[in-house]
């Protein structure tokens, strides 16, 4: 939890500093270089729902990070699964074309 709260004070002061998009997310990165792309998703999840933060700018902002960077894990997760769900079935339909018909 310490980690994810040092990671929401980054957006938060990212956001609050006029940073946007990519300048924002690198700049999260470089005062926590050890925060993933999931728990900065998760620490904009914090500050979107921080009843203290009530600037519609800065939550917009925040906002559009994490919706990009979510659905960027998921397309990288899901072409990985494809990717290896293919491997398996691959060498399966081998071992069935190599058996002879039955009679």
């Amino acid at each position: 939890m310490k980690e994810k709260k040092r990671v929401y004070e980054a957006l938060v002061d990212g956001a609050m500093d006029g940073l946007v998009g990519d300048a924002l997310y690198d700049f999260v990165r470089k005062r926590c270089p050890k925060a993933s792309s999931k728990k900065i998703v998760r620490a904009s999840l914090l500050a979107l729902s921080d009843p203290h933060l009530k600037d519609r700018n800065i939550l917009d902002v925040i906002y559009a990070l994490a919706i990009k960077h979510r659905l960027d894990d998921t397309s990288i997760e899901d072409e990985h699964d494809e990717e290896a769900a293919e491997e398996q079935k691959s060498p399966s339909d081998a071992a069935i074309k190599d058996q002879p018909p039955l009679s």
